[in-house]
C-alpha cells in the first residue's frame, strides 16, 4: 500500500503529512503571513497560493505524487452528516466553492486535495468534518420557534481521542460514555454516547464557553441591542462573534501563553478573564454530564489549550466529581485523517457519499 498524503488548512498555516500506514514519515507547517494573506479577499481565492506552497514543500522534501495512494484532507463546512470518512465528489466541491454553508480555512483542504488527486488518478476523502451531526432530537431545540441548536464542532479530533480513551479503558467505544472538551481557537464540549455524539454546543457561530477567539453563549437581549446599536454592520458583528471575541474582545490577544504572561506579573483583570473561561468550560462539561444522566465513564480535556496547567486545573477542580479525568494535550488530527482513509483503503469501512440538499 502506497503513501497517503494528509492536508490541513488553518486559518494562518496550512499543516501536511506524509503517512505510511498509520506512522508519520513526514510532516511541515507552512506559515502564511499576514502580509500574504490580506492580498486574497476571500478564503477561497486562497486556493492555488496554498496548493502550490504544499506542492514546493512535497517537491523539495523529494517525493513523487505518484507515491500516495489516497489524499486525505480536513472537512470543512459543509451540511451536516454522520461520522465517517467521505469522497470528495463534485457535489462536496460545489458547496464548498459557493462557501454555502460558511467561510473557514478548512473549506481549503477537499478542495486542494481533489486538485492533487486528480492530477495522479487517485481519490481524495475528509475524515469527520466539523459538520458531524449525531445529535438527538431534543438537543435541537431551542427556546424560540424556527431556530434549531446546530452542531459545529472538533469532530475529528474528538473522535479519535475518544477511541484512544475508550481503548484504554478496556471497552470499545461503542459501549463508552464520555464528556470530551475540545480547547483551541474555538471550544466544543460533547456527551459521547456509545459511539455517537448526543449533543454538543457550536463552537464556531453559537454557544458554549467563550474561547480565545469567539464569545460563546451571550445574553440575548443585550446582544440583539448591540445588533440594532447602528455601530455595527452584519459582517462586522459576525466577527465580534467569532474572530474578535472571548479573550481577543477582553485582553486584546488570543495567545493562552501571552494571558498566562499578564497573570504572572500580576494582571488581575487578566486572571478573572482567563479563569472566567475555565469556568465556562466546567459549566458546559457538567451540562453535558447531564446529558448522559450522570453516566460518564471519563471527562477528556484535549486541544492545543489543553497544554496550559493554568485553565486546566481550573477545570478539573470543578469537574473531577464527575468522572475521572484524563489530558491529552493537542490535536492527533493529522494522524487521525490518515487513520480514517487507511480504514477505507483495507477495506475496514465503507467510504461515504456527500449529496447536495
Amino acid at each position: 500500500m502506497g503513501k497517503i498524503l494528509v492536508i490541513n488548512p488553518g486559518s494562518t498555516s496550512t499543516k501536511i503529512a506524509v503517512f505510511e500506514e498509520d506512522k508519520a514519515v513526514f510532516s511541515k507547517t507552512l506559515r502564511h503571513s499576514a502580509e500574504e494573506l490580506k492580498t486574497f479577499e476571500r478564503i477561497i481565492d486562497q486556493l492555488e497560493f496554498r496548493k502550490k506552497a504544499i506542492l514546493n514543500a512535497l517537491k523539495e522534501a523529494g517525493f513523487d505524487l505518484n507515491e500516495f495512494s489516497a489524499i486525505a484532507a480536513r472537512g470543512g463546512l459543509i451540511h451536516p452528516v454522520p461520522s465517517g470518512t467521505y469522497l470528495v465528489n463534485e457535489d462536496m466541491i460545489k458547496d464548498l466553492e459557493e462557501s454555502r454553508y460558511g467561510e473557514h480555512a478548512s473549506n481549503l483542504g477537499a478542495l486542494i486535495a481533489k486538485d492533487i488527486a486528480s492530477k495522479i488518478g487517485k481519490k481524495a476523502y475528509i475524515v469527520d468534518p466539523v459538520v458531524v451531526d449525531e445529535m438527538e432530537e431534543i438537543a435541537r431545540i431551542s427556546g424560540l420557534k424556527g431556530i434549531k441548536r446546530k452542531p459545529l464542532w472538533h469532530a475529528l479530533n474528538q473522535k479519535a481521542v475518544a477511541r484512544r480513551v475508550a481503548k484504554a479503558l478496556g471497552k470499545k467505544y461503542e459501549d463508552a460514555n464520555l464528556v470530551i472538551a475540545h480547547l483551541g481557537g474555538g471550544i466544543s464540549v460533547a456527551a459521547h454516547k456509545k459511539g455517537k455524539v448526543v449533543d454538543v454546543n457550536n463552537a464556531l457561530n453559537g454557544d458554549g464557553p467563550f474561547s480565545p477567539e469567539r464569545a460563546g453563549g451571550l445574553p440575548t437581549v443585550s446582544l440583539a441591542k448591540l445588533c440594532y446599536s447602528g455601530k455595527y454592520t452584519f459582517e462586522e458583528m459576525k466577527k465580534n462573534l467569532a474572530g474578535k471575541g472571548g479573550l481577543v474582545s477582553h485582553l486584546g490577544t488570543n495567545s493562552a501563553i501571552e494571558v498566562e504572561k499578564m497573570i504572572e506579573k500580576g494582571d488581575s483583570h487578566a486572571k478573572l478573564i482567563y479563569e472566567a473561561m475555565a469556568y465556562q468550560i466546567a459549566k458546559t462539561i457538567g451540562e453535558m454530564a447531564t446529558v448522559l444522566e450522570g453516566k460518564v465513564d471519563a471527562v477528556i480535556i484535549t486541544g492545543g489549550l489543553a497544554h496550559s496547567d493554568m485553565l486546566v486545573n481550573w477545570v478539573k477542580e470543578r469537574v473531577s466529581f464527575i468522572a475521572p479525568v484524563k489530558v491529552y494535550p493537542g490535536e492527533d488530527e493529522m494522524k487521525a485523517l490518515a487513520e480514517g482513509v487507511l480504514r477505507v483503503l483495507k477495506g475496514e469501512e465503507k467510504e461515504k457519499t456527500y449529496e447536495r440538499i
